[in-house]
């Protein structure tokens, strides 16, 4: 199986969450997805809202609360073709979990292989609660795809769990408690060094930072649609540790660069980038 080597970055979703409590947040977050090229094929992680989203799948109940603006140049199939890519190429799309403003892409790529944590996987297909029966649009998966689940077996990735999902450089690493079997994705850069795609383990780029925040309509946000608060705070304090060891090297590129899925400063600061 082919090795990474490009690596693009997208916004395959605009919205600002009327979901804040009225107490204020960003005036835009992204849905932040790659696009990995491989020998082999394409790879996405992650995958935004898909077109038949931006042309009312989702609903209004769900539009309005993500205040979604539902722009029909984002999705990652419409991207892809625009930047001279076959969407028939795409043969993997790893997901960090399936809430609708990430896995709605799916739906475009019917012949990819789909990358799940078996949890995650679970909680799509049976949600127990009611933030999971209000997280999933079920008809973003109405096509059938082709789904591979995924668990973990013991494999490490610095201090945290993985499981291989494309090869040895695209890995799943579970950071669980916004959702059941939410994930980040480890991809290994060509350059050297890895892109920790952290999902929704955090929203702001200052939580990643010692005692770090996000502004207080973001907090509300987050603990307003967790699964387990506990779990969340635990991995985010991991990230941080993580990011905080990551600060001390020198000489070179940091071996990890982390960033979450919904953080405008940090996808702009990546964009530009195609390594």
């Amino acid at each position: 199986m082919g090795g990474v080597t490009r690596i693009h970055h997208l916004n395959c979703a605009s919205f600002t969450p009327n979901l804040g409590l009225g107490l204020g947040l960003p005036r835009r977050l992204v849905s932040h997805c790659l696009v990995v090229e491989r020998d082999d094929g394409l790879t996405l992680v992650d995958s935004g809202f898909g077109t038949a989203d931006t042309h009312g799948r989702i609903g209004r109940r769900y539009a309005w609360a993500l205040g979604a603006r539902l722009d029909p140049a984002e999705p990652a199939a419409i991207q892809l073709e625009a930047r001279g890519f076959d969407p028939r190429d795409v043969r993997d799309i790893v997901l960090t979990h399936l809430d609708l403003d990430h896995a709605g892409g799916i739906s475009d790529f019917p012949a990819a292989r789909i990358h799940v944590s078996a949890s995650e996987h679970a909680a799509g297909m049976t949600p127990r609660r009611r933030r999971e029966r209000f997280g999933y649009v079920t008809s973003q998966w109405a096509h059938g795809p082709n789904w591979t689940m995924h668990e973990p077996h013991g494999d490490r990735w610095l201090d945290f769990d993985a499981v291989q999902a494309v090869g040895d450089d695209v890995l799943l690493i579970p950071l669980e408690g916004h959702t059941r079997g939410h994930c980040g994705v480890a991809v290994r850069r060509p350059g050297g060094g890895w892109f920790l795609h952290a999902g929704d383990a955090y929203f702001a780029a200052g939580e990643k930072l010692p005692a770090g925040r996000a502004p207080i309509g973001l907090r509300a946000f987050q603990s307003a649609i967790q699964v387990d608060g506990p779990a969340r705070r635990r991995n985010q304090e991991r990230l941080r540790s993580l990011h905080a060891g990551l600060a001390g090297t020198s000489g070179g590129p940091a071996p990890v660069t982390i960033f979450c899925a919904h953080d405008v400063s940090e996808f702009e600061a990546l964009a530009d980038q195609t390594e």
